[in-house]
């Protein structure tokens, strides 16, 4: 940080006191994490120069060779992780992940089914504040007074509303997602099976929590939360 300093003091100030707050706070922020040093060194590293716009092998500018082999490291070690057999470790965010999988699987106005916002939901699941229930025709299901989720109701919900994809996975639920369940729901309506792990993830490479694999047919995730890397966005499928 003696670089820095020198060339902007204020800046650095605002990072040493955002250091002192992580360093001396307890943070109950469930969804924040803290990375390690390694990590934000190489997010600090000389690739912040360059444009690797494309894949992999196939990229739109020259001089992409390294930043190839940081993303193929990147992807194979996702695969591993994860037992599957692709990822795309490109974007920058969860949200932009799922914004992802809706734009290549639906078209305008055809209808998602997902958890509810206010039962522990994610606003990219169908809220109408978001994206996703602006673009598309969002349903929800819920949780029980015990704070389950009724398989049952949920097959009767997508039953009655068709969706062409149904979103497993949640930002605020404590018990354990029945993947299985969920893809027995989305065979009997004809509907894709979309698990958004984010908050789970960490759980699900530690074995703690059950795989949305082989039931899901797309899975994203964020990096950090309980991955804790950087902040960022990953697509996984089969």
């Amino acid at each position: 940080m003696s670089f820095l300093k020198e060339f902007d003091n204020e800046v650095y100030a605002l990072c040493e006191e955002e250091l002192q707050r992580q360093s001396e706070h307890l943070e109950m922020i469930a969804s924040e994490n803290f990375t390690l040093p390694a990590v934000m060194e190489a997010m600090g590293s000389v690739f912040t120069n360059k444009y690797a716009e494309g894949y992999p092998g196939k990229r739109y500018y020259g001089g992409c060779e390294y930043a190839d082999g940081v993303e193929q490291l990147a992807i194979d070690r996702a695969c591993k992780l994860f037992s599957c057999n692709f990822a795309n470790v490109q974007p920058h965010s969860g949200s932009q992940a799922n914004g992802a999988v809706y734009a290549a699987l639906l078209k305008a106005g055809e209808k998602i089914l997902g958890m509810d916002l206010s039962h522990g939901g994610h606003l990219t699941h169908g809220s109408k504040p978001s994206f996703s229930g602006k673009n598309y025709q969002s349903f929800t299901y819920g949780v029980e007074l015990d704070g389950r989720i009724n398989y049952d109701r949920v097959m009767d919900i997508a039953t009655i509303t068709q969706p062409k994809i149904i979103v497993c996975g949640a930002s605020a639920y404590a018990r354990e997602i029945d993947f299985k369940k969920f893809r027995e729901i989305a065979d009997a309506v004809g509907a894709i099976l979309f698990a958004d792990i984010a908050h789970i993830a960490g759980l699900v490479c530690a074995g703690e929590h059950p795989s949305p694999f082989p039931y899901a047919d797309v899975v994203t995730t964020t990096t950090h939360k309980t991955l804790a890397g950087p902040r960022g966005g990953m697509i996984m499928t089969n």
